[in-house]
């Protein structure tokens, strides 16, 4: 079932990549599911290798707001590199695909006599807290437009396709602002002919204007993976 290969198994050393991929099972990732939730114990570690799920922070009893997404680049449970055991986040299924998935005592295990792994998981966890941190920046210093922009670029991204299945509502969801934002937002997008939205199906129609469009926290987090990964 997972045929295209999740980039940081991809780079391990063939036998280390062997040895992990015997220890994982191909799961579907079912749109809207909640794979884990902050302060319960994580049981499964997963690299998706389609499909991408956003990394929530939920505060006071809000529906939350998305701080990080996972796609073919990354894993849910990085937390786990660093010995610990419950996830501060909600990792939810934002687009529907398939991941490799290992149980969290043997990704564990693994993890402790595989220094190629451990390196790469390293790595990947800067970025991640990289991320983390310029969503929170993002979400202070920028407009709705440029940040809707970044956000449809990064699914794009992880998508591997110009079209999604994406509602109002779960954009206003993810980036914490009103629905009429996101209506006014995605609106002047469509005008400049940057975007086609109809029913819920986002198209990307001119990714070299989306860019431009974007904040410059989209190019921060291309570079930031690029460089150590």
């Amino acid at each position: 079932m997972a045929t295209v290969e999740n980039h940081l198994i991809e780079v391990l050393p063939l036998k280390d990549k062997r040895r992990l991929l015997a220890l994982c099972e191909p799961v579907e990732l079912v749109l809207s599911e909640v794979l884990c939730e902050p302060g319960k114990p994580t049981r499964h570690v997963y690299f998706p290798t389609d499909g991408f799920i956003s990394l929530v922070a939920k505060i006071d009893g809000s529906p939350g707001l998305e701080v990080g997404m996972v796609g073919r680049e990354g894993m849910v449970g990085a937390q786990l590199v660093l010995g610990v055991v419950t996830t501060p986040l909600r990792a939810l299924v934002q687009g529907p695909g398939v991941a490799w998935r290992i149980g969290t005592r043997a990704f564990r295990t693994e993890l402790g006599r595989n220094p190629a792994l451990q390196r790469g998981m390293n790595r990947y966890l800067y970025v991640l807290m990289s991320q983390l941190a310029t969503s929170a920046a993002c979400l202070r210093f920028h407009l709705i437009g440029p940040r809707l922009a970044r956000w449809l670029l990064m699914s794009q991204d992880r998508a591997h396709a110009d079209s999604f299945h994406v509602t109002q509502e779960f954009l206003a969801y993810m980036l914490g602002v009103r629905r009429v934002g996101i209506t006014a937002a995605a609106g002047a997008l469509q005008r400049r002919g940057l975007i086609e939205y109809t029913r819920g199906e986002m198209t990307v129609l001119d990714r070299a204007g989306l860019e431009t469009a974007a904040c410059s926290c989209y190019g921060t987090g291309q570079k930031a993976y690029a460089e150590l990964m």
